[in-house]
């Protein structure tokens, strides 16, 4: 008996000292304490929040003001939610708005008319707060304000807008958290955290607060005229990206959770085949010797396109292991690869052009991942919309067959999206449906569809036009120099880099 005393007083002693963690998590939650909602972002700060939604003079409908509509559609709801009503509020940037058009064809109006026809005995709300250019930590706010409203789930679409704004990351402190974005879910290293930023403003108070302070609305670069121009290689700008974003949509869930309301991840679609890097640029260190032969390979295979495309896919990937940074060597390579039916090594090439495009404005696979990571490690639902749509391409990779520019779903995949959202939906079991459901869901888009106006469609082509000129700098906005100078380079140098 005196033998295993020792071993037991251990294996107590083990049990107590792993039990500090839970129990003190325990009371957190008993308490409230370490609510994510009540600590700032510690990446970027807002000069100012205001709220998305207000209410009308005789305070029974919330909408949205005419002062926040360059960046959102027009949308309101009851103030006070009918007995019965189950209501959504879908966040994100201009793929939940429904750009180039509008919400009237987004997936959130096919999800309502959807939702009527799978369960007409049930009230159903789909909220569009959809703001053109806004990234996920501009969802934030948002999120906590609609918590006011009484929803019954957040739907979350983001991805595509992480590089718009200009922004730094070094003053975040490399610290045992950083890339451990996890553990922000426990309200304990929240509370930790906090307190800590306390004491060291408390302790360096004439210490001004060191994150980018944004500006109340998206402020995206290419809105400047010539704005690809502030776009360069800058892997500890996009490192910090990919943690910021993993950041917020675990504060998204959080927030979400700890009011128990369901919240959903959407993952956005990407242009692969149809839509070429918006600005390449070689790798940094390319030596003249390199980069003359870069151009001996790149210049060859271009000669070769119609006469020898098996050799031409020899000097791009020839191109490729000299600098494996350069976008548009990888796009032309999976042309080639595509048109000798090699669909998935042009899959691959595609995937690899838009990853390494200077100029992300399609999701690119770290966001994915981290994503596709919160999504596991919270239990939380994910819609892969861009695998939704590209398993109903012929090639098996998703271009203009259901998009209608570099990222905006079009109006079928928009119906598909819907589809896909109250299937999820059903599993879960907040939707009971009817038999045949789908068929009379799509009679719904269907009529709603015949019954837009020729103006509705016209606006949008005019729209996708000038979303065409801005992605390639062509905004008719102030110049970038403006903006942010500090992102330019000089001439000489920019000519190293080309703006596709």
């Amino acid at each position: 008996m005196s033998k295993r005393r020792p071993w037991l007083l251990r294996a107590i002693a083990v049990l107590l000292g792993i039990s500090v963690f839970p129990l003190a998590e325990l009371a957190c939650v008993l308490l409230g304490w370490g609510q994510p909602s009540a600590y700032d972002d510690p990446y970027v700060g807002f000069s100012a929040i205001h709220p998305l939604f207000v209410l009308n003079a005789d305070g029974t409908r919330y909408f949205i003001p005419p002062s926040r509509r360059r960046f959102f559609a027009p949308e309101s709801f009851p103030a006070r939610k009918p007995p019965g009503t189950f209501r959504i509020f879908c966040l994100g940037g201009s793929t939940v708005q429904g750009h180039p058009y509008s919400k009237e064809t987004s997936f959130t109006t096919f999800l309502q008319l959807g939702l009527a026809q799978a369960q007409p005995t049930r009230s159903w709300e789909v909220i569009n707060c959809g703001g053109v250019s806004y990234a996920s930590y501009r969802l934030v706010p948002i999120l906590q304000e609609c918590l006011s409203y009484e929803p019954d789930l957040f739907v979350i679409c983001t991805g595509h807008n992480e590089f718009l704004e200009d922004r730094t990351y070094g003053h975040v402190k490399r610290g045992w958290l950083t890339g451990r974005a996890w553990l922000t879910d426990w309200r304990v290293v929240v509370l930790l955290r906090e307190g800590y930023r306390r004491m060291a403003r408390f302790a360096a108070a004439s210490v001004p607060d060191q994150r980018p302070i944004l500006a109340a609305d998206a402020d995206p670069l290419l809105d400047y005229h010539r704005g690809l121009r502030a776009y360069h290689h800058d892997p500890a700008w996009r490192a910090g990206v990919v943690e910021h974003f993993e950041s917020n949509l675990r504060r998204m869930v959080a927030l979400a959770r700890g009011r128990g309301v369901p919240l959903v991840l959407i993952r956005e679609a990407s242009n692969l085949s149809d839509c070429p890097p918006f600005k390449s640029e070689h790798r940094p260190g390319l030596s003249p010797a390199e980069l003359a032969a870069w151009e001996t390979h790149f210049s060859r295979a271009q000669d070769l396109y119609r006469t020898n495309l098996p050799q031409a896919i020899a000097e791009l990937e020839a191109a490729a292991r000299l600098d494996d940074q350069y976008a548009a060597t990888f796009y032309e390579l999976g042309q080639c690869l595509a048109s000798q039916r090699q669909y998935a090594a042009a899959r691959e090439a595609f995937v690899r052009a838009r990853d390494v495009d200077v100029c992300p404005l399609r999701m690119i696979t770290p966001l994915e991942e981290r994503m596709e990571r919160v999504s596991r490690d919270t239990g939380t639902p994910l819609v892969d919309a861009h695998a939704l749509l590209e398993a109903r391409t012929a090639t098996g990779i998703l271009g203009e067959d259901l998009l209608c520019d570099h990222v905006h779903p079009s109006f079928e995949g928009h119906q598909h999206l819907a589809d896909a959202l109250i299937e999820l939906m059903v599993a879960q079991r907040w939707v009971q449906p009817v038999v045949n459901w789908r068929q009379q869901a799509h009679a719904a888009y269907r009529r709603h569809f015949a019954a837009l106006d020729e103006m509705y469609f016209l606006r949008g082509q005019r729209t996708l036009n000038s979303v065409r000129a801005w992605t390639q700098g062509r905004a008719g906005g102030p110049p970038i120099e403006s903006r942010a100078p500090h992102r330019l380079r000089s001439s000489a140098t920019e000519e190293c880099g080309e703006e596709s």
